[in-house]
């Protein structure tokens, strides 16, 4: 079992290629968990017909004696999604509901279970503190990738995201993989996200190319993969899952 976190900026368009991604490596047949940590808690609304699922937190507010089938659910193409959550807003820590799902999931032996081939962690990354940071630093991701543009903002949080893997790295914990350019097509964004993951030591593992289909997509609430198997976008999604789990 594979177990890959990745960060990115909000509104990157993080969750969109994660959950593309998980759909490609089910078409490829094996099995995929995704865990969506971020409060909005619509990292796998594109794998659930466009519906989001009930939260950890949620299910944990009505009561805490639950089982993995009220907080697991089987998407398309076989995925199994997972909805960290939030705390009601205005009250409580964010990154305090990703720990709390990660203790659950734990608890109730999610992976022994489920034996995924690859887990992926879709994580909020416009902060790398508390919870946020606990794919990289509580032994639960093996790399982490993150998605970036050319975007000033996105670069800066890949940056810092970089430098809080690094620096969590020399204590044996998750690595830096590399970068996925997700193309917002700005002027000169090749140059800026090249000098950027110079600047950060890594590699851009793939460019994803701005494309109308992703929205076409998301309006019938599917991934790509999903809605437009034979298109050439979705074969652009698999070979970069061949990228991240050959």
């Amino acid at each position: 079992m594979k177990k890959i976190a990745i960060y990115g900026k909000g509104g990157i368009g993080k969750s969109t290629t994660v959950s593309n991604l998980s759909a490609a490596m089910a078409a490829r047949g094996l099995k995929v968990m995704q865990i969506g940590c971020d409060p909005k808690a619509d990292s796998t609304r594109n794998l659930t017909g466009g519906s989001k699922i009930q939260t950890v937190l949620d299910v944990l507010r009505d009561n805490t004696d639950i089982t993995l089938e009220d907080i697991v659910v089987e998407g398309d193409l076989g995925v199994l999604c997972v909805e960290a959550g939030g705390p009601v807003p205005g009250v409580g820590c964010a990154g305090r509901g990703i720990i709390t799902a990660f203790e659950k999931l734990s608890e109730l032996e999610a992976y022994e279970r489920y034996q995924p081939d690859i887990v992926l962690y879709d994580v909020l990354g416009d902060v790398v503190c508390g919870g946020f940071a606990m794919p990289i630093r509580g032994g639960y991701a093996e790399e982490v990738c993150i998605v970036t543009s050319g975007e000033m903002m996105a670069l800066y949080a890949a940056s810092n995201i970089a430098y809080a893997v690094k620096s969590f790295g020399k204590r044996g914990y998750a690595s830096l993989k590399g970068l996925i350019f997700n193309a917002k097509n700005i002027e000169r964004e090749d140059e800026l996200v090249s000098d950027a993951a110079r600047e950060i030591d890594t590699d851009i593992l793939f460019k994803i190319d701005r494309n109308p289909m992703i929205q076409k997509a998301e309006d019938l609430g599917k991934t790509v993969v999903a809605a437009f198997p034979d298109s050439a976008l979705a074969e652009e999604y698999n070979k970069l899952s061949r990228i991240i789990f050959p």
